[in-house]
């Protein structure tokens, strides 16, 4: 579905992201682990042309190359990004900022349907529909977020550190929502500092360092792989 190459990103001098490789089947979910400073962000913003690519790399989606073409158009294509910091309109409501979601053109047949289903995949913000977003807490707002992002009816979903700043069983039940939207089959690419939580939702992950992939493997390998425990887990 997803394959970018050899992706590279420079920040004037500094080279944020080197000649990167990575790839999302239909109906995965992967995951970018690394530090802060890793480049993990960066490559998010560098699929969706948020920044621009340095060198000859290339991102192919269902087999069309859309490296350099604007992001409004990326999201019209099928894939909606959630950024850290989750972009939320904190003084609308949850409903208001749903129907946001379903605003390019390929989401607005089906919206009302559409929505019923998202609010499914969350029943904590079916509760909470008509509340203003700003009231919620960081984890109800992240839900938010990732809800409106459904609502653009996309064929893959970028997550960036979902559970950055969450408390531990906040990170629970988000993880929990994001695994009952990886079984509707949605094609997911998550990037996280949170191993446990990440892994044990996804297919596959790859390590990032310094900007450049140094592993790479099945989640349940990649979890019980020496190397990552000591690095990720502090032991």
């Amino acid at each position: 579905m997803l394959e970018a190459k050899n992706l590279s990103v420079r920040y004037g001098k500094h080279l944020a992201l080197n000649d990167v490789s990575i790839k999302v089947e239909p109906g995965e979910c992967v995951v970018i682990l690394g530090a802060n400073g890793a480049g993990k962000s960066t490559l998010l913003r560098g699929l969706t042309s948020m920044v621009p690519l340095a060198g000859n790399g290339d991102v192919m989606f269902r087999e069309k190359p859309i490296a350099r073409i604007a992001p409004q158009k990326i999201v019209e294509l099928g894939i909606a990004h959630v950024p850290e910091g989750r972009g939320v309109f904190t003084e609308m409501t949850v409903d208001e900022n749903l129907r946001l979601g379903a605003n390019p053109k390929r989401a607005r047949a089906g919206a009302d349907s559409r929505r019923e289903e998202v609010l499914q995949l969350f029943p904590r913000l079916a509760e909470r529909s008509r509340q203003r977003v700003g009231t919620m807490s960081g984890g109800e707002q992240q839900m938010v977020a990732v809800a409106r992002a459904l609502m653009s009816k996309p064929d893959l979903l970028l997550l960036d550190e979902p559970s950055l700043g969450l408390a531990p069983i906040v990170v629970g039940e988000l993880f929990q929502a994001l695994k009952r939207v990886r079984d509707t089959g949605m094609s997911m690419l998550v990037v996280e500092q949170n191993v446990r939580a990440s892994l044990a939702i996804a297919n596959r992950g790859y390590l990032l360092e310094a900007g450049r992939i140094v592993g790479q493997g099945a989640a349940e390998v990649l979890m019980d792989d020496p190397g990552v425990r000591k690095a990720f887990l502090g032991h």
